[in-house]
């Protein structure tokens, strides 16, 4: 019987869309308070692929265009200097995308809280490894906005906690569906030949939450049922 579930299993993930060309890098933010009754038992736990951090450049100089052209000028040397700390650039909110010398130019500039102040808003990103602690990725951001030399009266510091972003969840839908069919095989199982299981919701995109400093639970909100075989 557990066989026939986890088979099912495999063929409904065959199902799953395929997915897009280009895969979306997804910010997971620090809960404070995580209702735990709301994830489901059966979940996947892993290393982030980064931490993130938010920083923002701000300029005060009086001329509009120069401190404008200072913010910017200032954002292309964060650019530059980043490959040789070890961190990478990304702008976007919820969905994160690289910050290039192509495209730095289409940050939006804010209002800052001082007349005549603008600034502009990205992410400082390092690379997490399975085992690494999060003080560890947090100093490699530090030293590189420290490094970041100010242009005209332009300054650039962090700003925030450190969260986490995961490169394309979906892509670990197989194996959280292998997940759910071995558990739900092993409960079946429990009740006897009679026995089988009902899941539905496998359709639903994989969700996710973070579960420590630097990992992250991965998981479908699924409705598993123990039915007699007959259903």
């Amino acid at each position: 019987m557990m066989k026939r579930i986890l088979m099912g299993a495999a063929a409904l993930a065959a199902l799953v869309p395929a997915l897009p060309a280009a895969a979306q890098e997804i910010v997971v933010t620090a809960s404070r308070r995580i209702d735990m009754t709301m994830i489901p038992v059966v979940r996947m736990k892993r290393t982030a692929d980064f931490a993130i951090l938010e920083v923002v450049v701000t300029g005060d100089t009086r001329d509009a265009t120069r401190r404008q052209e200072e913010i910017y000028g200032m954002v292309r040397k964060a650019i530059d200097l980043a490959p040789r700390y070890g961190v990478e650039l990304a702008t976007g909110e919820l969905i994160v995308e690289p910050l290039t010398p192509e495209n730095y130019r289409d940050l939006g500039l804010e209002e800052g809280d001082r007349e005549d102040t603008d600034e502009a808003r990205f992410y400082v990103k390092a690379r997490l490894e399975p085992g690494m602690a999060s003080a560890d990725a947090l100093g490699r951001i530090t030293r590189f906005v420290e490094a970041v030399p100010p242009v005209g009266r332009a300054q650039m510091e962090a700003d925030g906690d450190l969260a986490l972003s995961v490169v394309d969840p979906d892509q670990y839908r197989g194996q959280i569906v292998a997940l759910i069919a071995e558990d739900a095989g092993a409960t079946a199982a429990a009740f006897g030949p009679g026995y089988g299981v009902r899941v539905s919701q496998l359709e639903q995109p994989v969700r996710w939450v973070r579960a420590s400093l630097t990992e992250v639970y991965l998981y479908l909100p699924v409705d598993v049922a123990v039915v007699p075989r007959s259903e």
